[in-house]
């Protein structure tokens, strides 16, 4: 944005300090000046001649020495001020310094500014936690950008292996080529779409309403029924009505994804899923629990890192793309939640996603229980 130059910063605090001594000095002077008119009358001064001076004579003794004092008061003000200007912004010189680095790209560079604490310093530390926060941020863009290259590379070239197969064999049967290759496809568009929901819920662009977790976990729960079953996997869900305001879409893609990852990340038998919401004077919570195999804290703080499945917790055809939790936590976030993941000691994790309960529901004195449920069914 081009502006008209103008005056500096320093010089504006140097005319500033120079001004304001000068109106301290003349309101000294005036102040002497009217102490020796009322204390000094006509005929009572001492002269040193023989005759005695009267007012008009002190006022031509009086106004050169004055003019002096003035004089001399405003070159100190503009030396001294521009000298104690400089120095009380030299702070702000680093911080112009880091903010140019920080323009040109060089995210690392850091203020630092030492001493004790006051404007400029809080202004220093606010903006390195920003370039910590933007250094972090672009990493993990960076990151983010290699692996979704990586994973969407995967599949065409795959599409392109078969299809080199088939042209160097054209009486081979097709179908099975067909078939693999609409697999391949499927995860292809399904990558795709999780990336856009990543994206769509980053940029928090979505209408805002009030959504009950706990219908949204029933809604879930009967989606994903014939997966649970598929697996023997036991779906189990219970609480109470928890409002909150966001997005039903993207809620429902969360609670979808969690209870997708606790059906497919369970044991091969006997498995069970547990979905419940609560709700606090502060926060609407929903959680939902599985069993499955022991899980270290260090692999569990990974989960949600795009692409991060764990190499140990893939098994079979619903592995997934990589992205369920990841966009479990941008979605939350979105929502200005908190999300937390834990394992849980006899094997399998539980996770807890804390939203911002609605109004209504909080000043509510008793929320209204829901009948616990299996598999989708009301017991």
């Amino acid at each position: 944005m081009r502006r008209a130059p103008g005056l500096s910063v320093r010089l504006k605090l140097t005319l500033s300090y120079a001004g304001f001594l000068m109106v301290a000095g003349a309101l000294l002077l005036a102040a002497v000046w009217v102490f020796l008119l009322r204390y000094v009358p006509d005929g009572v001064l001492i002269a040193r001649g023989p005759s005695v001076p009267d007012r008009s004579d002190l006022l031509d003794a009086f106004a050169p020495r004055a003019a002096a004092v003035l004089a001399f008061l405003l070159v100190f003000g503009l030396v001294g001020g521009w000298i104690l200007a400089g120095r009380v912004l030299a702070p702000l010189a680093r911080i112009t310094d880091a903010t140019r680095f920080a323009a040109n790209g060089s995210l690392y560079h850091r203020i630092a500014l030492p001493g004790r604490s006051d404007e400029f310093r809080e202004l220093a530390d606010a903006f390195d936690a920003m370039l910590a926060q933007l250094e972090a941020h672009d990493a993990e863009q960076q990151r983010f950008a290699a692996n979704a290259s990586h994973e969407l590379r995967t599949p065409l070239a795959v599409t392109q292996t078969l299809l080199d197969v088939a042209r160097r064999d054209p009486n081979a049967d097709n179908r099975q080529l067909v078939e693999r290759l609409h697999a391949v496809n499927t995860r292809a568009i399904d990558l795709t779409e999780a990336l856009l929901l990543l994206s769509r819920s980053d940029r928090r662009s979505f209408t805002r309403e009030r959504v009950d977790l706990s219908l949204i976990a029933e809604e879930a729960t009967e989606t994903l029924l014939p997966l649970a079953e598929k697996r023997g996997i036991t779906v189990e869900t219970a609480g109470v009505m928890a409002p909150t305001i966001g997005s039903h879409a993207l809620l429902l893609q969360m609670t979808t994804n969690l209870l997708h990852n606790a059906i497919v990340h369970n044991l091969a038998e006997h498995g069970t899923v547990q979905v419940s919401t609560t709700i606090r004077p502060d926060s609407a919570i929903l959680t939902v629990e599985n069993t499955g195999e022991k899980l270290t804290p260090q692999l569990v703080s990974t989960l949600t890192e795009p692409f991060q499945r764990g190499t140990e917790r893939i098994r079979g055809d619903h592995a997934g793309v990589g992205l369920g939790l990841a966009i479990v936590k941008s979605i939350v976030q979105a929502h200005d939640g908190a999300l937390t993941i834990v394992p849980r000691p006899n094997g399998g994790m539980c996770v807890a996603v804390r939203l911002p309960p609605a109004l209504s529901a909080a000043r509510s004195s008793r929320p209204t229980e829901r009948a616990p449920s299996r598999n989708g069914q009301t017991v």
